[in-house]
């Protein structure tokens, strides 16, 4: 096959790898009965008329099983901050004492884990559309090549078939994550 094709294949591995690994980040962000920091970590507060992210703000940790506690750089934030928790989508009641924000993580209830079970799958979703998105490119810079008599046929073919095994892989390395975060989440 000609450099051309492995430049191509690497390019859309690469895409790939970030897809999957983006995909597994967004799954960290979905909660379970754990305390994680990345919960917060799409969170955006209002700091000076500026949207910035909580962990720009504050010391995130986890000092417990069911426990977060938020601490934030500026003590003037600390309100703002309480603000964003309570609406965001996370679904945790901030308790402050004027220096601490704690935030206690209920067990979830079986409703609630079905809920969070259809919001990782949706999520993966995402990711497998972004993979196919990144074939579909891959394949049309490929047929280009072709048209353009840069390659032959033949290493088309073997290029679409190279393509097409990276492509189940990286689904596959999903389903994978899928299937460890429902789980996590279904684990009472």
């Amino acid at each position: 096959m000609s450099e051309l094709i492995d430049l191509l294949l690497a390019d859309a591995s690469e895409r790939m790898d970030k897809s999957v690994e983006s995909i597994r980040h967004k799954f960290g962000t979905v909660r379970t009965g754990r305390a994680s920091p990345a919960l917060l970590d799409r969170i955006m507060v209002d700091y000076y008329g500026a949207q910035t992210p909580l962990k720009q703000l504050a010391t995130i940790s986890s000092p417990e099983a069911r426990l977060l506690t938020v601490q934030a750089y500026d003590k003037s934030s600390v309100k703002s901050i309480e603000k964003a928790i309570m609406e965001s989508d996370v679904g945790l009641t901030p308790n402050n004492d004027g220096k601490l924000i704690r935030l206690g993580i209920p067990e979830l209830n079986e409703e609630r884990r079905k809920e969070l079970v259809r919001v990782v799958r949706h999520i993966a979703e995402e990711g497998r559309v972004a993979i196919r998105n990144i074939r579909r490119d891959c394949m049309q810079d490929l047929r280009e090549l072709k048209s353009e008599g840069e390659v032959g046929a033949d290493d088309e073919k073997r290029a679409e078939q190279e393509l097409q095994k990276l492509t189940d892989g990286r689904v596959h390395d999903l389903d994978e994550a899928l299937k460890a975060k429902e789980a996590e989440i279904l684990e009472v």
